[in-house]
């Protein structure tokens, strides 16, 4: 593995075993790399960031995830991080959140997650897996692995995750909180980590839990694109290639992919 010198470096993650309901996000690392660099757009950011540019951004490839799979994540994104390279994960379902913050939390004594869903992901157990797509910011916080948790695009949330939210700290933008105009304040260096059904399935059919009711493409762009706080690490999770339609949903991986990249190199 070469040395990445401190540029967003793509790592892929082809894990859905943790999937409650409909694998599939294990087959999407190439989706939204291909439309990363899609002929029927450019590389160019909106803030005119040539991400296609020679020493913009890495890619480590995807994670051998032989044997235990979460350990195995864990020591892929720790062998980025030590080629200097600042993690962006291209997920695989949301439960490889878990293991990827355990690496970046050895580098960054203080950091902020700004998690964008439609669910909170704080159940202690999901149908009785406390490893479930469904628990990693429940384990995250027991673990002490941030200092602070802002979830946005929230609108699927139950009594327990209301409980686990409480018992967090979590501070919680719901869609009834965003729409009134709330919008996430960060106090330091953030891992972004962007579940694709925070968007309202009419932007992101590719999903395999699809909540009315969600953000739009521009409200998330808008958000990574007013960061003013150093993005240390990102995942992008949850893409479910069996789900999409006519490939609508890999174009926004991919677009959002290329803001975040973008914003990595502007805000540093």
């Amino acid at each position: 593995m070469p040395n990445f010198d401190g540029l967003p470096t793509l790592l892929g993650v082809p894990f859905d075993e943790a999937s409650s309901f409909q694998r599939g996000p294990a087959a999407a690392p190439p989706a939204i790399r291909a439309a990363l660099r899609t002929d029927a757009s450019n590389m160019w950011s909106e803030s005119l960031v040539d991400i296609g540019a020679p020493g913009m951004f890495g890619d480590a490839g995807d994670a051998d995830l032989t044997g235990d799979p979460r350990a195995a994540i864990t020591a892929a994104v720790a062998r980025v991080m030590a080629r200097g390279g600042r993690p962006v994960v291209l997920g695989g379902d949301h439960a490889i959140t878990w293991p990827v913050v355990r690496a970046v939390r050895a580098h960054h004594p203080r950091l902020s997650i700004l998690h964008f869903d439609a669910h909170n992901d704080l159940y202690d157990h999901f149908e009785g897996d406390r490893g479930s797509h469904a628990c990693p910011f429940a384990r995250i916080m027991e673990e002490g692995l941030a200092d602070e948790l802002v979830q946005v695009g929230i609108r699927a949330m139950t009594g327990h995750q209301r409980d686990q939210a409480d018992r967090f700290g979590v501070d919680v933008i719901d869609m009834r909180r965003w729409t009134s105009g709330v919008r996430p304040t960060l106090q330091h260096s953030v891992y972004i980590s962007l579940d694709l059904d925070a968007l309202d399935p009419a932007f992101a059919p590719g999903v395999s839990h699809r909540e009315p009711g969600g953000l739009s493409v521009r409200e998330v762009l808008s958000v990574l694109q007013d960061l003013r706080v150093p993005i240390v690490g990102a995942d992008l999770v949850e893409y479910n290639p069996l789900r999409d339609l006519d490939g609508v949903t890999a174009n926004v991986a991919g677009k959002l992919l290329k803001e975040m990249l973008a914003a990595m190199q502007v805000v540093r």
